[in-house]
């Protein structure tokens, strides 16, 4: 058996990236050790950036069908409401989805499994890596099949999407360092009623701990976590009967559980890969990184991990890439795992902490804190861009290029470029920029000049012209965009190069020294118009 890209672990990662790969018409062969997929809601979270991907697939309107809009959330301190933080459009002007969408983890792999299963490509369940071998050319990857038997498939390339446990990670003896959290945590999806915000994260902090209520679809449906109780934590099959004291006790005595249909405890921890590759295979998502769940990153970590792998992998495996390219993979997602588990981390110690000045911050200070900073709108704009991951650039890569001295608020190599509504026409209409843009290829934006008629260019590559206009002017005058510039948009958005004046030189340059593409897709000739 033979395949070009072998995904092991069919969860929100592999998902996302067998979905990717299909798009740019790579079919991979995706495998997993469990019998289906994900029964309980686990991750909640989803994120702008995560939405934005969603609508090149034609699943935005889906997701926002079957999750609740985040559209506050309010503090409770120690069983009294302390304050209301607006969330629901925090991002009004960053991005087309400027909220947070509660979805969960079995909605995520529903919607994207399906759409994988119109591309064609099957997962097979119940199907297990137990053993690696690389050759000079692939990768010789034995497969556990569901009857007991095994079978050997040569994979050009192999992607570890496995989770915390990860066979390719183990079995490509990456070092995983890290530690779990002191304490024992538990989650809850219930029917309850109470004292709560309908729609809106209530957050409940108390002396010892804190206790989350999410809202889901469904009537009085709220997820569920926290710290169990200090006099539980060391009992063994705690059910949540036992802690619901503990939360009437801090959330008020009208609270009220009606039902509990999924609970569990677990321990969390905090652990980044010391590489994300070894030869031809990647770590992505939790099998490359855990971290606290502060601010429900976790899972869209883990699926811009595969936004970003993909269409690198598909370049080389069409032959229009040279591998090299791959090397940047590790090169921006590494750092951005490793901030992300900073930053974490010292918010969740934060959270946690028994100290009596913890707790006193806990209960006293961060509710009117966090309200009054929300105020300002560059502090809103700042969390947005933060916790929505539109905030992620990656300055350093390999890939980013800048030429020139940009002005101070104009987007820069390595950004994601900004959402805008322009019009690339003599008075012709006013666009969604992202609507506009094609993810599976290169996108070169042009502001207050013409590409010349014959220049090099990069095989596929889509201009989209933007003239002067009042209307233009505005939106480019916003974004720091200088009159007379250009930006060259790699397919997940981000911005490979720019710089002022436009000539085909350099267009060639960087696509052949920063992207490694072939020779054969780096030509003469007039450019793809959009």
């Amino acid at each position: 058996m033979q395949t070009d890209v072998l995904i092991i672990g069919a969860g929100p990662t592999g998902l996302m990236l067998a979905n990717q790969l299909a798009r740019r018409g790579i079919r991979p062969m995706i495998i997993d050790r469990h019998s289906g997929p994900a029964q309980q809601t686990r991750a909640m979270a989803v994120h702008a950036r995560t939405l934005e991907i969603y609508a090149k697939m034609g699943l935005a309107d889906q997701a926002l069908r079957l999750g609740a809009r985040g559209e506050g959330a309010d503090i409770w301190a120690n069983g009294r409401w302390s304050a209301h933080i607006p969330l629901g459009d925090m991002g009004k002007e960053q991005s087309p989805f400027p909220f947070v969408l509660m979805l969960g983890q079995d909605d995520n792999e529903r919607i994207m499994g399906e759409r994988l299963a119109k591309e064609g490509v099957p997962i097979e369940w119940r199907t297990e890596l137990v053993a690696l071998a690389e050759r000079a050319d692939h990768v010789d990857a034995t497969l556990r099949r569901p009857d007991g038997s095994t079978v050997t498939v040569a994979a050009s390339w192999v992607a570890g999407c496995d989770g915390s446990r990860s066979a390719v990670r183990e079995l490509n003896h990456i070092g995983f360092p890290g530690a779990p959290y002191e304490q024992t945590f538990f989650v809850a999806d219930t029917e309850a009623v109470g004292p709560m915000k309908p729609g809106h994260l209530n957050v409940y902090l108390w002396q010892d701990g804190f206790h989350l209520f999410f809202p889901m679809r469904g009537k009085d449906r709220w997820r569920v976590i926290g710290i169990l109780p200090k006099g539980l934590r060391q009992k063994e099959n705690v059910r949540f009967e036992e802690i619901t004291p503990a939360i009437r006790q801090e959330a008020g005595a009208a609270l009220t559980f009606t039902s509990c249909s999924w609970f569990s405890t677990y321990r969390i921890f905090h652990r980044a890969a010391e590489r994300f590759r070894q030869g031809r295979c990647f770590l992505l998502g939790d099998a490359a990184h855990i971290h606290s769940p502060m601010g429900g990153q976790g899972m869209n970590t883990g699926l811009q991990d595969a936004y970003n792998l993909a269409w690198k992998l598909a370049l080389v495996v069409q032959g229009r890439a040279e591998q090299r390219l791959l090397d940047s993979y590790e090169n921006e997602r590494l750092p951005v795992a490793r901030r992300l588990l900073e930053t974490t981390d010292r918010a969740f110690q934060l959270i946690v902490s028994d100290t009596w000045l913890a707790a006193l911050f806990r209960t006293r200070i961060l509710a009117r804190l966090a309200a009054r900073a929300m105020t300002f709108a560059r502090a809103r704009k700042l969390a947005f861009r933060t916790l929505s991951q539109i905030g992620i650039a990656y300055p350093a890569s390999p890939l980013s290029e800048m030429l020139g001295r940009p002005d101070g608020g104009a987007p820069r190599a390595g950004d994601r470029f900004p959402w805008l509504h322009l019009s690339f026409a003599p008075n012709g209409a006013i666009e969604d920029l992202f609507a506009r843009l094609d993810d599976t290829c290169f996108n070169l934006l042009v502001v207050g000049q013409k590409p010349s008629a014959e220049m090099h260019g990069i095989d596929g590559l889509r201009v989209h012209t933007v003239e002067s206009s009042p209307q233009n002017d505005a939106e480019l005058a916003r974004a720091g965009i200088g009159a007379t510039s250009f930006y060259l948009l790699r397919p997940d958005g981000h911005i490979g190069l720019c710089g002022g004046e436009l000539n085909a030189a350099i267009i060639r340059k960087y696509a052949e020294e920063r992207l490694h593409l072939l020779p054969s897709n780096v030509r003469l000739g007039s450019l793809d118009a959009a």
